[in-house]
């Protein structure tokens, strides 16, 4: 059963939780981010630009993968040509603040987390608050790996192509500081919340809006999907298409099994009242 012991809540003082919320997300990621802000050579020269060179993990890797089908041609990399220029002013201290606060909101990820378990669960029944810390845990963990697929994935193989990609030799690749750097956020960021997806479905099942069937229903068209992106931001190859889509794909069949759970958890609740 729901706690008893809460207090109904008006309308207002949820506004006022959810106010306290926003706020203190804020200064925590404000937090991190002013400590980003001092470690810049290395997360701007080590991370941030680390796609740039030939060298980078991920290259090796399709490389190595390249030489053992006999693709090391067209899967190995020896050059990235991608000079990045600053044409405004205040480009690069304006940079150097956004690329810190986005790096406070990936470290300060978990506290947000718990931030919104502490709104939500004077909704939530008894016997489920006290799986706060897996779900913390859990979310946390999905996020974080999220965010290295999509840099060490997403990202340097979204870089290599717009790198190598030329309609017409009279146009020169000189890359604005700006859209590598958000090229680079969106990659890591826009992953990490996708991998919160089997968490997404967890609730969006236990509210009643989603269900095995409806997710099996269209799997078809998601994996369709799936694929049109992965070969959008890999190279011209079948393996490169399938090392990206097959992560995303496993995180939709785990949402389904999720999904599977919550409704027989529901229907056992149904028995038992």
């Amino acid at each position: 059963m729901a706690n008893k012991n809460i207090k109904e809540m008006s309308f207002l003082d949820h506004l006022e939780e959810l106010r306290w919320l926003l706020v203190r997300s804020s200064a925590a990621i404000l937090v991190c981010g002013v400590v980003a802000f001092f470690f810049s050579d290395f997360i701007f020269n080590e991370i941030i630009f680390g796609p740039k060179s030939p060298d980078f993990v991920t290259y090796q890797f399709f490389c190595d993968l390249g030489k053992q089908f006999d693709l090391a041609d067209t899967m190995c990399i020896t050059e990235i040509n991608l000079p990045i220029q600053n044409r405004e002013m205040g480009g690069q201290f304006s940079m150097h603040m956004w690329t810190s606060i986005t790096v406070g909101f990936i470290f300060a990820f978990p506290f947000i987390l718990w931030e919104i378990w502490k709104f939500i669960s004077p909704a939530l029944y008894d016997k489920e608050k006290k799986y706060a810390a897996s779900f913390i845990i859990v979310s946390s963990l999905l996020f974080f790996i999220g965010v290295l697929f999509g840099y060490y994935l997403i990202a340097p193989l979204s870089v290599q192509f717009f790198a190598s990609y030329i309609v017409s030799p009279e146009i020169n690749n000189s890359i604005d500081i700006d859209s590598y750097i958000s090229l680079m956020k969106t990659s890591a960021i826009a992953s990490g919340l996708l991998f919160e997806l089997p968490i997404i479905i967890f609730f969006l099942t236990k509210i009643g809006l989603v269900n095995p069937e409806f997710l099996r229903k269209y799997r078809k068209y998601t994996l369709v999907i799936v694929l049109i992106l992965s070969a959008i931001i890999t190279p011209p190859d079948v393996i490169s298409q399938i090392i990206v889509a097959i992560p995303i794909m496993i995180l939709y069949e785990a949402s389904i099994w999720i999904s599977v759970l919550v409704i027989k958890s529901q229907e056992k609740e149904k028995l038992k009242a």
